[in-house]
């Protein structure tokens, strides 16, 4: 017997997209993959070089169940030297086995059966089933194209009820890659309410500058990890930064749950950080990811989607595919199926994505020039033969 909880979780269709994809590559089709949103570059050298010499020296033992001190510490270097924020207490930083624990972990701490947070409609898919999974309510405000999918404060003003326990925000946002105004942010912190700050794709920006939540209020976690910005998927490693009273109940559940974050993963994180080989490189990929983003970018304009304003952040590009279609689940399978290209309907991300499907560059220019061929190809051969 399944209890309700898990019933009620509804799957990420951009694995589903994936696995179908991956099937079709078994049956010996060629796959062009812009559905997943991992980055292709290896992890920098110097990172991979740090892990083996933990290993060597037998760094292969619990750690703290916060994290290694010394990870914590350069955490708080970094919030300082990126964002100007100072002071923060290393006890204040949580390391866990990629940033879905410290969600699942910060949400556990602060939510009861029937509270609600409130989230942006499209958002990160699985934002709103850690808080389902908990016996909360998401609360969903629509953001929209025209503003950038950015919030709108009032509309956030509007929703919040005696309920309300959190307002979460993503910027650079998964799936729009948009980057939400610091004007807008203030607002939202002024609120009162506990800020709920997902930063995973901080650094990878190509406009401006990414925000911190701790930089508006302290009444927030932020939550951030290695695996986007370093390549560092599959080492699992990220960590929140919570306030000092949430802490202590947040640890218990690391303790009982998790026990701690892989002590390699940690030593590699340090030199992560630290390392002026790795900050090399990661400006390198930076400088990559903005030259796949302006050509997506324009050649989806070329086609026929409509992207009102352009994604600046993260790798990921939201495009209005209304011309084409308004089922964007079938879309995305038609797709994969005629055209052998993986992309993710819009509807994934929320009702509001209906419409729309997002697209990555996670991936070579050349692989992205030869999917948006076929997907072009494709679509004029469609329209042809209606």
């Amino acid at each position: 017997m399944i209890c309700k909880r898990v019933e009620q979780l509804t799957s990420f269709i951009a694995m589903d997209v994936l696995e179908r994809a991956q099937q079709l590559e078994r049956e010996g089709e060629s796959i062009i993959h812009l559905e997943v949103g991992e980055p292709d570059f290896n992890t920098p050298e110097a990172i991979k070089n740090s892990a083996i010499d933990a290993l060597v020296r037998g760094d292969t033992h619990y750690t703290h169940s916060l994290g290694a001190r010394k990870l914590r510490e350069e955490i708080c270097l970094h919030y300082e030297r990126t964002y100007g924020v100072k002071g923060i207490d290393p006890d204040r930083v949580i390391v866990t086995s990629g940033t879905s624990p410290a969600f699942l972990a910060a949400m556990g701490a602060i939510l009861d059966c029937g509270d609600e947070v409130i989230l942006s409609n499209p958002h990160y898919p699985c934002h709103p089933n850690f808080v389902r999974f908990l016996e909360a309510t998401p609360v969903k405000v629509p953001v929209y194209e025209e503003d950038g999918f950015q919030y709108r404060p009032e509309s956030i003003k509007a929703a919040i009820t005696p309920r309300t326990k959190a307002i979460l925000v993503n910027s650079p946002a998964n799936p729009t890659g948009n980057l939400l105004d610091p004007g807008r942010m203030a607002e939202i912190a002024d609120t009162g309410k506990l800020i709920l700050s997902d930063e995973i794709y901080h650094g990878l920006v190509y406009e401006g500058r990414a925000r911190s939540a701790l930089e508006f209020t302290q009444n927030c976690i932020v939550f951030n990890g290695f695996s986007k910005l370093f390549a560092m998927t599959g080492w699992r490693l990220g960590y929140m930064i919570a306030p000092d009273f949430m802490v202590r109940p947040i640890r218990k559940m690391a303790q009982n749950f998790f026990i701690c974050a892989n002590s390699i993963s940690q030593a590699a994180g340090c030199t992560a950080l630290t390392d002026p080989t790795v900050s090399e490189e990661i400006a390198k990929m930076v400088a990559i990811y903005d030259q796949r983003r302006k050509y997506m970018v324009a050649r989806l304009r070329q086609i026929g989607f409509s992207i009102t304003v352009e994604p600046t952040g993260a790798f990921y590009v939201f495009a209005n595919a209304r011309l084409f279609t308004n089922d964007s689940y079938s879309f995305a399978f038609e797709i994969l199926e005629n055209a052998k290209v993986g992309i993710t309907p819009g509807v994934d991300f929320g009702s509001n994505g209906e419409g729309y499907v997002r697209f990555t560059y996670a991936n070579s220019l050349d692989n992205i020039i030869e999917g948006l061929d076929r997907i072009q190809r494709y679509l004029e051969n469609r329209q042809r033969k209606t």
